[in-house]
């Protein structure tokens, strides 16, 4: 009875194979790790960029279009260049215009990576590529804004900053095509204009001066516009006036003619009473209740007024 409890440690090993357990969980343990291996060597290259996979320091693939890739172990590197446009702001600076003001401007350029690998062999990086685009765009903005006066550039009617801007994007591009950096500059403007802060009072005042001196000539115009209108008017009206007058003593002169005609033909037919007529016309612009007269007794005046004249 007693040597049914002991247990026989042989035949128990021949049960539970130790070996076959272990080999087991090595190819476990290496599959895991190849597999991390693997999947850690896998990329995926998105739509918005370029992945460049370099080799010892040296480029050897750019990948442009998005999926999954896979680069040798140890020995290979990936890194990402953006695909989309970019924005970039151009320091500010000053310069000279044509007639010698002194201006602040501020532009900011919106480009893209055209040709990875040229960039990369001829810039190196994305800040080498926008400190050498800025150099372009200073310089041609100060070529071109130093052809134009002052007030062509800040007067809004007399602008020509659209047409610049097209014009600098134009040659920042050759340039850098010409020197191979492998960019693109889609646009260039112009955010800013101003005056350097020394100079910002005395052009105030001489501006503030221009429209003083171009409020008092067009208030002038008015003035001369007024007068201009009143003169012509005047003389209308005088003309009118004129025109009037004469047809007034035209129509009098026909009426007093007429008249003179009526009368002279009624007074012909009776000349004892044109003679009556004329006498007391006289009486009326002669006598009043005041008046004395001192006239011979026998006159035919003094008849008349007695009633003796037939």
């Amino acid at each position: 009875m007693g040597n049914n409890n002991v247990i026989d440690m042989e035949k128990s090993k021949d049960k539970f194979n130790w070996k076959k357990y272990t080999r087991s969980s090595i190819a476990v343990v290496i599959f895991i790790v190849i597999a991390i291996f693997v999947f850690s060597n896998l990329f995926i290259v998105k739509e918005n960029e370029y992945k460049v996979i370099r080799q010892f320091g040296e480029v050897v693939r750019i990948i442009k279009e998005p999926g999954l890739n896979y680069k040798i172990p140890f020995i290979q590197s990936a890194e990402s260049l953006p695909k989309y446009q970019m924005t970039y702001d151009v320091e500010e600076a000053e310069i000279n215009t044509k007639d010698k003001k002194r201006i602040l401007i501020d532009n900011y350029a919106v480009w893209r990576i055209e040709d990875p690998k040229k960039m990369i062999s001829n810039a190196r990086n994305v800040v080498n590529a926008e400190a050498k685009m800025s150099e372009f765009i200073f310089s041609t903005v100060r070529s071109e804004l130093g052809k134009l006066n002052y007030d062509e550039i800040i007067n809004d009617e007399k602008s020509s900053r659209g047409s610049i801007n097209d014009k600098v994007t134009k040659i920042v591009n050759e340039l850098l095509q010409k020197n191979n950096y492998g960019i693109v500059v889609t646009d260039v403007r112009m955010k800013r204009t101003d005056l350097p802060e020394e100079n910002e009072k005395s052009v105030f005042t001489r501006m503030i001066s221009e429209r003083e001196s171009k409020a008092q000539e067009y208030l002038s115009m008015g003035d001369a516009g007024k007068n201009r209108i009143i003169a012509e008017t005047d003389r209308q009206v005088k003309e009118m006036l004129a025109k009037a007058e004469a047809e007034a003593n035209r129509i009098r002169g026909e009426g007093e003619e007429a008249a003179a005609k009526t009368y002279n033909e009624a007074y012909s037919k009776d000349a004892n009473f044109y003679s009556l007529f004329r006498t007391l016309e006289s009486y009326k612009k002669t006598i009043d209740e005041e008046t004395v007269l001192i006239i011979p007794f026998d006159s035919p005046y003094a008849k008349i007024l007695m009633g003796e004249e037939n």
